[in-house]
């Protein structure tokens, strides 16, 4: 353990936000970086454990922080690539933490990837649904991506481990992602936009 050894790690996190998801590739060059995912997908690890009644936070929000740090040296694949690709995920993610003050990590990415733990079950549950977000996302800048993934998707959601994650699956098909501000408070809702002022005669 070194400080060195540190600030190679958070320098390599930084750089990692220039990782792009191989989405770009199915002409969606907007599509968020994995650091970008990663964020969300700690989220809505927290919110499905909430209704799952899972309390260890802690866990959960370090699985979700490290299950795609791999990626920072193996890259992203897609469906098509996968088959055609081997990656050492396992190593990547060894050599990336090794004798860093936070090399626990890897015990916790190796609990993620064997998939028996309700936590890693929850985390691999917010990585599946998080990409539905941003279909939805993106369909709404029109693009028809998540109509042409519709049938994968499907097959996706029935891997779903939690309820909750199919409940918010299934929420997701019918939400809309301006919500978030229309529904806010904003001048519409509760400033100067919601009643016009009567304009006095002189």
């Amino acid at each position: 353990m070194s400080i060195k050894r540190d600030l190679e790690l958070l320098y390599e996190i930084g750089a990692f936000r220039f990782v792009h998801r191989t989405w770009v590739q199915m002409l969606s060059p907007e599509f968020s970086s994995t650091t970008e995912h990663t964020y969300r997908v700690m989220w809505l690890s927290l919110i499905i454990a909430k209704y799952e009644g899972v309390t260890n936070y802690e866990k959960i929000l370090k699985m979700a922080l490290v299950h795609d740090l791999p990626e920072s040296r193996t890259g992203d694949v897609h469906y098509v690539s996968r088959l055609y690709t081997k990656r050492n995920e396992k190593l990547a993610v060894k050599e990336i933490l090794e004798d860093t003050s936070v090399s626990e990590f890897k015990k916790i990415w190796h609990e993620y990837e064997d998939r028996k733990s309700i936590e890693a079950k929850i985390v691999k549950d917010a990585d599946y649904v998080d990409v539905d977000l941003e279909l939805t996302e993106q369909e709404y800048k029109g693009n028809q991506l998540k109509k042409q993934f519709a049938k994968s998707r499907k097959i996706v959601y029935s891997k779903l481990y939690t309820k909750t994650a199919k409940m918010i699956w299934d929420a997701i098909q019918k939400s809309n992602p301006h919500d978030w501000h229309l529904h806010a408070r904003n001048r519409l809702t509760a400033g100067d936009w919601k009643t016009k002022k009567k304009r006095v005669k002189r």
